[in-house]
């Protein structure tokens, strides 16, 4: 039980850049909703000290909202389903809550309603004008321990430009300044359709409908479906177990060419993939698919400046795939068709894509995936019979040091539907792997024996 003390509005400490700035078409198709954060910390012998560490976090962001003052703005609906932002230094909102909880009642921090309640709530049923873009809520628990869980307007920033914002928060927290190299860059225009507009030049698959469950015209059944959350574990020794597994090709396949290696991520995704859908006991010509938000900042040529603040993150999917030839084909077939839909996003696909989405006169059905439970109002239900799993295994997250030491644990606040799945970096910093699932709660208890039982020692 969460009890809410306290709610302040952080205004930027210095006057900003007024007006609208104008969102990229990538901006345009994220969700409009707030990616939800926690970041757990142990007890320490300062942070029951109530007033410093609060007025610390208060002043460091107000501070922190100055070079980063888009997040004090406000959204407004414009055209086409899309919206602009308003950079009127309305501020950010940040409260206090306190649990009689102790930390160890939360076991893994996996997303249940327990850690859901630790995440600050936005009132999607009021005006979208009146929406703070950036929440925080700093939960005490009776042990010491802290949570600072954060709403973050996905509409506005992607995991990298959230993460790059957290540790210029967590320096300032700290006492120190930020270095001219630190500083964001706002102008998202940069990723405007050239001129005269290109039409698109691919078929970008990774806009068409997902896979529908044989037999069925279309996903409300299986968005009704009870799901619950958890998170598996997956050491480095059987992190490179499956890399080794995924990395072996078989003699009658050797026409695959495999230019470097599967990753950590195309080897763990895959298997988990291939597990899912064996608990599913679907039928062997059941078509599946598999989607990732693939970050493309370095990919574009010329690369985005370095602060790049904003979205630059493309949902890329899998080829036609059915359950028979995922589960009957080496792993190296799953890893494959992951590796197939990373390379497929070049510059010019990049690009083009960009392109697809300033062709469509209302972009509201491109977003799909909102940061609300259940919600049954998406035009794209990415469950059963198919997975998303994003990578946060490069985010920096755990340099989240506000003056009283790194996290314990990062992970989402929320996981919102059935297949939706996040592979992070653990805190112990050894190679090992965590995974933040939501799946059917049938399925559940099948696809952890099959993850583990499946698993190469």
């Amino acid at each position: 039980m969460v009890t809410l003390k306290s709610t302040s509005t952080i205004f930027p400490s210095k006057t900003t850049p007024g007006g609208v700035l104008q969102l990229s078409e990538n901006d345009q198709i994220m969700q409009w909703t707030h990616a939800p954060l926690i970041c757990i910390y142990k007890t320490t012998s300062d942070n029951n000290e109530k007033p410093t560490t609060l007025e610390t976090l208060k002043d460091s962001l107000s501070r922190a909202l100055v070079p980063y003052y888009p997040l004090a703005g406000r959204l407004r609906w414009i055209h086409g389903g899309r919206l602009e932002l308003h950079c009127n230094a309305k501020g950010a909102q940040l409260s206090e809550a306190y649990s009689e909880a102790k930390l160890d009642e939360l076991g893994d921090f996996a997303p249940t309603k327990a850690v859901e309640d630790l995440v600050p709530k936005v009132d999607y049923g009021s005006p979208i004008e009146d929406w703070p873009l950036m929440l925080v809520q700093v939960t005490r628990f009776s042990c010491g321990g802290l949570c600072v869980g954060t709403a973050m307007s996905h509409t506005l920033v992607d995991g990298w430009s959230a993460a790059k914002f957290f540790n210029a928060w967590t320096k300032l927290a700290r006492g120190d300044e930020l270095e001219e190299n630190e500083m964001p860059f706002h102008d998202r225009t940069i990723l405007r359709s050239s001129e005269p507009f290109l039409p698109p030049r691919f078929e970008h698959i990774e806009f068409t409908k997902p896979p529908l469950l044989l037999g069925h015209t279309d996903a409300k059944e299986e968005q009704m479906k009870e799901t619950c959350a958890t998170i598996l574990k997956v050491s480095k020794e059987q992190v490179e177990g499956l890399r080794k597994k995924a990395n072996e090709i078989p003699h009658q396949d050797m026409e695959m060419v495999v230019t470097r290696p599967y990753s950590r991520y195309e080897a763990v995704a895959s298997h988990l993939w291939r597990c899912i859908c064996k608990a599913r006991v679907s039928d062997n010509s059941q078509p599946t698919r598999l989607s990732l938000g693939l970050d493309y900042r370095s990919r574009l040529k010329p690369s985005l400046p370095l602060g790049y603040f904003g979205n630059a993150v493309l949902t890329t999917v899998t080829s036609k795939c059915v359950h028979g030839d995922l589960l009957s084909k080496p792993h190296s077939y799953a890893a494959g068709k992951i590796r197939e839909a990373i390379e497929r996003m070049t510059d010019e696909y990049i690009r083009s894509a960009l392109d697809f989405i300033t062709s469509q006169e209302d972009v509201s059905a491109m977003r799909s995936n909102f940061h609300i439970r259940a919600y049954t109002k998406t035009p794209n239900f990415l469950g059963n019979p198919n997975v998303s799993v994003g990578s946060w295994i490069n985010l920096p997250f755990y340099g989240m040091d506000y003056g009283w030491g790194k996290p314990i644990y990062v992970g989402p606040g929320l996981l919102n539907d059935d297949g939706k799945s996040f592979i992070m970096s653990s805190p112990s910093a050894d190679g090992s792997l965590l995974i933040a699932l939501r799946l059917q709660t049938e399925y559940m208890d099948s696809l952890k024996k099959f993850f583990y039982d499946d698993m190469p020692w």
